[in-house]
């Protein structure tokens, strides 16, 4: 930092035109871009913010008339949002993680620590553990027993990996994530209400009093390489197995994937997601927002499920669901449709109902 306009376009391995000297030490919209802003008006709605602030070059579309917006200098891309991860990288300063040992972090005399990793205050790392070259680890983590980390992982404030956990390189999880905490496993002696419930599909009985025993986590977890995991996120540990997360798989803040889950790699699982027990799913799936995915069902690959989608049933693969429950994307829209004529068919059913009972009257 900071970097010339032409550092950038090369980065990015763009077309940059105008003054490519110029000094770019951060991004910003264009409303509040200063003069030594990149604005990101990468599309004719994001420019009409130009002449609000002060920048002297933007990331354009292209086509776009640099000049015409009052600007020195311009980088022109042909995938605007694509363009987005590569200067978000180059203008990212990263976590303000010293690269040291701070002297208060507690490290176990039996952990391997690789070089160049960096360690943060007050945090834990428990025996047999091992963590690769480059990482970094902020304040307060803990990462237990047996656990391994690959090279340049990223762990953020408060992280927990727990015991016999692996993970890959280049992981990335954000403050207050979970990795392999116990699964949410109780049996009762005899059987009980939910097996009920499941092999009659419904129908209710009495149930003898039972308490809940717990099933306990023998399995670990296995993340694969490039994964990352958003904020108080939980991964449970396999009951036998271990639960699974395949390479460059990203998760969202707030998701739960439960015990002796299998998620395949390039899956997207956005915020408030929850996947049951022992549920799969394939590669390159998108799972929406408060999604819930079935336990003991399979997720094929390439499947996108709408935000709040509910998933019952196994998902062939390619589909796309929405709905509670999830059905085919055009079924769904079918019955919204069909929902909002409701109250004016509900409306025509009063009126014919009437006029029946009129006839019936007469004769």
């Amino acid at each position: 930092m900071p970097y010339t306009i032409a550092e950038i376009a090369e980065a990015l391995n763009a077309r940059a035109v105008g003054k490519t000297d110029l000094l770019i030490e951060g991004a910003a919209e264009p409303a509040e871009a200063g003069p030594r802003h990149l604005a990101m008006a990468m599309g004719p709605k994001y420019a009409e913010g130009l002449p609000e602030g002060k920048a002297r070059a933007a990331i354009l579309w292209d086509g776009a008339d640099y000049s015409a917006f009052g600007l020195e200098a311009a980088i022109f891309v042909p995938r605007p949002r694509y363009a987005m991860s590569g200067i978000t990288r180059l203008l990212d300063p990263g976590p303000g993680i010293a690269p040291e040992v701070h002297p208060t972090a507690v490290i176990h005399e039996t952990a391997q620590i690789g070089p160049g990793a960096a360690i943060g205050p007050y945090a834990v790392i428990g025996a047999d553990v091992v963590i690769g070259e480059n990482a970094r680890i902020a304040a307060h983590v803990t990462i237990d027993e047996g656990a391994r980390l690959g090279a340049e992982c990223l762990l953020w404030a408060g992280v927990r990996i727990c015991h016999r956990v692996t993970i890959g390189d280049r992981f990335i999880a954000q403050p207050s994530a979970v990795i392999g905490g116990d699964g949410f496993s109780f049996v009762t002696p005899e059987k009980g209400a939910v097996e009920s419930v499941r092999e009659s599909l419904g129908t209710e009985g009495a149930q003898a009093a039972q308490s809940w025993t717990r099933i306990h986590s023998l399995g670990g977890v296995e993340i694969g390489d490039d994964v990352e995991v958003g904020s108080n996120s939980a991964i449970d540990r396999g009951t036998i197995r271990a639960t699974r997360i395949g390479s460059r798989t990203k998760i969202d803040n707030l998701v739960q994937i439960g015990h002796n889950c299998v998620v395949g790699e390039d899956v997207l699982i956005c915020g408030q997601a929850g996947l049951a027990g022992s549920s799969r799913v394939g590669n390159r799936v998108v799972i929406g927002g408060r999604v819930a995915v079935n336990d003991n069902i399979f997720v094929g690959d390439d499947v996108v499920a709408g935000g709040g989608a509910m998933i019952f049933t196994n998902a062939p693969a390619g589909r796309v669901l929405m709905g509670n429950p999830a059905v085919k994307m055009e079924t769904q829209i079918e019955i919204n449709k069909a929902m909002r004529r409701l109250p004016r068919m509900m409306k025509q059913f009063a009126e014919l109902q009437k006029s029946v009972s009129k006839l019936v009257q007469k004769d």
